[in-house]
């Protein structure tokens, strides 16, 4: 048997590379003209069916079929890759300005997440006090676009938005991670000697739960968020009180920070979700937010988390939330890996419907990537 030259075999390799980059560039050039059209037209950018059918037809070009699920796989990713370049393109012609309703007002940590996520785009803020405020501007269509915060990394989810989710007609449609420093603020004079009232949101005052235990005459007053508990002090300015808040609160009402990074975890981070009234198409999304309700049977609950497990797919999060007027009976909230125009999810979907008495999905969408 004659030995295998594998110089010979990777020049060969390089020159199919190089027939494959001259393919790829003629296939995104028409890909573009796509965009073009879908753009005149007003259409998506995706179309799971057309996918689904051209992914099927190239497969059966092969002539050995061993190589079908590499080339379907390797056709999903240009597929993904090429709608990323459509949107890209629309996003880029798109001059259109969105309405964006954020909770709570200007230097709040929703604000800097609103700022960050929507970075390089036209918006108009517009500030609400309470989560259904919010949610409602979405619902109703007075507002294009929503940030609320859902989870924090040391006091778990915001149960109250788990529930307007539900509730409420509107999808997420992104993510957006904050890395959250809780001081403690005040007016000029005050020290941690003259405080003996701070003001902050419920989830500010548990993230400084350690500070409070090491001064607990330190009265808690919760309040409708950290930046209104800073427009409070600054308002009042009487010594006496304080705000927990972010620095860019503390620079927004000209308060001084009395005690810096109070948080009791240090790693402590907040997830916020942009909802909006209808789902979006995004490529490469890659999480999946539903609402699950089982029967109140043994096993039920195993039987219907199983699915995921045995079609691999990573549970990213799990939350429960009592369904009113059914004793002992919970909503099950769950952020899972996956994208719905992947046959696999498609399946596994359709497997989570038939073992549950009620299904929503709220969105998918691409996760929020932490950049060090």
């Amino acid at each position: 048997m004659q030995e295998l030259d594998l110089e010979k075999i990777r020049q060969e390799i390089d020159k199919v590379d190089q027939q494959l980059a001259d393919v790829l560039e003629s296939r995104l050039h028409l890909v573009m003209q796509v965009a073009a059209y879908k753009k005149s037209k007003g259409l998506p950018v995706k179309d799971k069916n057309r996918e689904a059918k051209v992914i099927e037809k190239v497969a059966g070009f092969l002539e050995n079929k061993e190589y079908s699920v590499a080339v379907k796989n390797i056709m999903r990713g240009i597929i993904d890759q090429a709608c990323l370049l459509e949107e890209t393109a629309l996003s880029e012609a798109n001059d259109k300005t969105y309405e964006v309703a954020c909770f709570g007002p200007a230097g709040s940590f929703t604000h800097q997440a609103l700022e960050e996520y929507f970075h390089g785009r036209r918006y108009n803020r517009h500030h609400f006090q309470t989560f259904e405020e919010v949610i409602s501007s979405i619902s109703d269509g007075t507002m294009d676009y929503a940030v609320l915060p859902i989870e924090n990394s040391s006091t778990g989810g915001i149960t109250e938005v788990y529930d307007l989710l539900r509730q409420y007609d509107c999808s997420i449609v992104g993510e957006q991670c904050v890395k959250i420093e809780q001081n403690l603020l005040g007016c000029e004079g005050a020290s941690l000697s003259t405080i003996k009232t701070v003001y902050s949101h419920p989830q500010g005052l548990k993230q400084c739960a350690d500070f409070f235990h090491d001064y607990p005459d330190i009265e808690q007053v919760p309040y409708f968020s950290t930046s209104k508990s800073a427009e409070e002090v600054a308002e009042k300015q009487d010594v006496s009180l304080g705000a927990i808040a972010g620095k860019q609160a503390a620079e927004l009402y000209n308060l001084k920070v009395i005690a810096p990074a109070i948080n009791s975890n240090s790693n402590n981070y907040t997830r916020f979700v942009i909802i909006a009234k209808k789902p979006e198409i995004v490529a490469n999304a890659n999480k999946i937010t539903l609402i699950v309700a089982v029967k109140h049977e043994t096993g039920s609950l195993y039987k219907m988390l199983a699915s995921f497990y045995h079609m691999g797919l990573n549970m990213l999060n799990l939350e429960s939330r009592p369904i009113v007027g059914k004793t002992w009976e919970y909503f099950f909230y769950i952020d899972v890996t996956g994208n719905l125009a992947d046959p696999l999810v498609i399946d596994v979907m359709e497997e989570i419907k038939s073992k549950s008495t009620y299904c929503k999905v709220l969105g998918n969408y691409r996760a929020y990537e932490r950049k060090e």
